[in-house]
């Protein structure tokens, strides 16, 4: 048995167990991180922030994800948010620039207060190989038969792969059966996680997304950011929108193809605690 120390965070109800190993060896098994996360029997979190020292120099710490089937992804925004807001507590961030390292390379986070952090997301791909999507050739929307007829949706990568569908009604639309269906076809060899957007007006989105492994959370950082650069490629969206969220609202801007893409929200502390492994 080992005693585990942890803080419970989230970023607008989409929720993690922070670890920190910057002091200490954490190893987990995937068997102990579903554990964790089980919200029956461990702490419960959609995911799993691990911190450790960084291999670049450049960077202050190594920012690894885990989703609560024990699998480890490449980007998530809420969680990045928190792990800035929790370095920054402690004592191991002066200042208010953080540079992140992920799998899929360095993040820069800027904190004004825990109630506003900018985290600076990256360059968004449309390539399909970036993404990646098994299509012969990139556009700007694409079309898939399912169950219930044909659906069209955007794709792009924020470090993760995200499709994104145009629907009128979140509040009506069978997120759950069209986010499992989608994340089973095959031209998504990695998985997708699955963003439904409805367009309020050129500065104002809803958005519900179903994350890989995780299903439906109240909010997701690079869902948001792939929402918005989607809506924005396709000439239905402003250079800065608010997202509206279940969990609540993050502000999103972007320059155009190129340019990377920054997101704006909280990050909240819930509790610490200890558990034994």
């Amino acid at each position: 048995m080992m005693k585990l120390k942890f803080t419970k965070m989230h970023g607008l109800g989409n929720d993690f167990i922070v670890l920190n190993g910057l002091e200490q060896v954490i190893d987990l098994t995937r068997e102990q991180l579903r554990m964790l996360s089980d919200r029956r029997f461990g702490i419960g979190c959609d995911q799993v922030l691990l911190l450790q020292p960084p291999n670049d120099p450049a960077a202050q710490v190594r920012y690894r994800i885990f989703n609560a089937d024990g699998g480890e992804v490449e980007q998530c925004g809420n969680g990045a948010r928190c792990i800035a807001a929790y370095l920054s507590r402690n004592g191991y961030v002066h200042g208010n620039e953080l540079i992140a390292e992920t799998v899929t390379g360095n993040l820069i986070i800027h904190l004004e207060s825990e109630d506003r952090i900018t985290v600076n997301m990256g360059i968004p791909s449309f390539e399909p190989l970036d993404i990646p999507l098994l299509v012969p050739a990139r556009s700007n929307s694409y079309s898939v038969d399912l169950t219930g007829g044909p659906v069209s949706f955007m794709a792009v990568s924020m470090g993760n792969p995200h499709a994104v569908l145009i629907v009128n009604d979140v509040d009506w639309t069978p997120v759950a059966a069209l986010g499992t269906e989608i994340q089973s076809l095959k031209i998504f060899p990695q998985g997708v996680n699955v963003g439904f957007m409805q367009i309020v007006d050129t500065g104002h989105i809803r958005l519900r997304v179903f994350e890989r492994c995780v299903g439906e959370t109240p909010a997701c950082g690079s869902g948001a950011c792939a929402a918005m650069v989607s809506g924005c490629l396709n000439n239905r969206l402003a250079n800065a929108v608010d997202i509206g969220l279940k969990g609540g609202h993050l502000i999103v801007s972007w320059a155009g193809e190129g340019a990377p893409v920054y997101m704006t929200g909280p990050a909240t502390t819930v509790y610490e605690g200890q558990i034994e492994l």
